[in-house]
């Protein structure tokens, strides 16, 4: 099961990162068809945030057509979004841990790790579609 966490560095509203962290579980094939997502009252308790919050990342879900609340028994994943096989992520993760430790070797913090790949991807889009 998910276990959500707020960045309050983010620049995400809480519902926001909610849902985000939901779509990647999704998309990393942490989550599948027939997941229980955690009870919104449980998520209020470990998060301390308003229980409107988690309702209207719930919805969000929903209207994607990713999750489907059951009244009375909680919220479960209907779907998945599509993304490379979980056996292609292993090496990705373990090529990726690397350099992230080669990245905080050479004196970057996760916000300068954040912003060196944002503003990489970026470039990369850039130069792909030129």
């Amino acid at each position: 099961m998910i276990q959500f966490h707020l960045d309050p560095g983010s620049g995400l509203s809480p519902y926001q990162q909610l849902v985000r962290q939901v779509r990647h579980a999704l998309r990393l094939g942490l989550l599948h068809e027939g997941d229980q997502l955690p009870k919104v009252k449980d998520v209020v308790a470990d998060l301390a945030i308003n229980p409107n919050t988690v309702l209207k990342a719930y919805r969000e879900l929903e209207h994607d057509g990713l999750v489907a609340a059951r009244p009375g028994v909680g919220t479960f994943v209907t779907a998945t979004l599509s993304g490379p096989p979980p056996a292609a992520l292993h090496p990705l993760r373990q090529d990726l841990r690397r350099w992230l430790a080669k990245a905080h070797r050479a004196g970057l913090d996760d916000e300068g790790v954040e912003a060196l790949f944002h503003t990489t991807v970026r470039s990369l889009a850039e130069e792909n579609t030129a």
